[in-house]
């Protein structure tokens, strides 16, 4: 469990495929539950506010490497870990990609690889620059798909939101608007001899 609650006296209720472990009412870790005796399951994330004052401990952390086993800790993650240590130092490239894992807890986990792929891609090697990407990442995914139609040439057509939007508006019946009465009340004061109208200011 998360390593704040060290120390203090947690409830947990083991079902038959899992098991739920609370802070007073509050769910603070779900497990898949283990069949294999003195079966251990660690969870990278309980352990980074630790691990990001030791960033010495990181590389070979147990909970490192089943979040590798397990396909949370990807590829594109050891490819970003590796230019930020080349950049910054171990100490300090290891403390900004645990910072990039903090984020984990807000931003949905394949936004935050995407966002690792573009930095890495860019050079960008710091835990703002994969949040900003990830958002970014996520704000194209929350857009509608463009429609993308092929014709015979094979080439395709994207509709944008504001288009659809026109296309399913209903049909607009009111009357196209008219200056006349602007018209009129201009008429009206060149016959006055361009006296201001009544209440305008001089």
């Amino acid at each position: 469990m998360p390593v704040r609650l060290i120390g203090k006296r947690v409830r947990v209720v083991l079902h038959a495929s899992h098991l739920v472990v609370y802070d007073q009412n509050v769910e603070v870790a779900r497990h898949e539950r283990l069949i294999a005796k003195a079966g251990c399951r660690l969870e990278l994330d309980h352990y980074l506010e630790a691990l990001i004052r030791k960033p010495g401990a990181f590389p070979g952390a147990t909970a490192l490497e089943q979040a590798r086993s397990a396909g949370k800790f990807t590829p594109v993650h050891d490819a970003w870990w590796a230019q930020a240590r080349k950049v910054h130092g171990e100490r300090d490239g290891t403390r900004a990609l645990i910072e990039v894992l903090l984020m984990a807890r807000h931003i949905p986990h394949e936004h935050l690889v995407a966002g690792l792929a573009t930095a890495l891609r860019a050079g960008a090697l710091t835990a703002d620059a994969v949040a900003l990407e990830a958002r970014k990442a996520a704000q194209a995914e929350d857009e509608p798909r463009a429609a993308l139609p092929t014709g015979a040439s094979g080439s395709a057509t994207v509709t944008f939101l504001h288009e659809w939007r026109l296309a399913h508006l209903p049909p607009d019946t009111r009357p196209l608007p008219s200056v006349t009465p602007y018209d009129q009340l201009l008429r009206r004061r060149r016959a006055s001899g361009g006296a201001h109208p009544e209440g305008e200011a001089q």
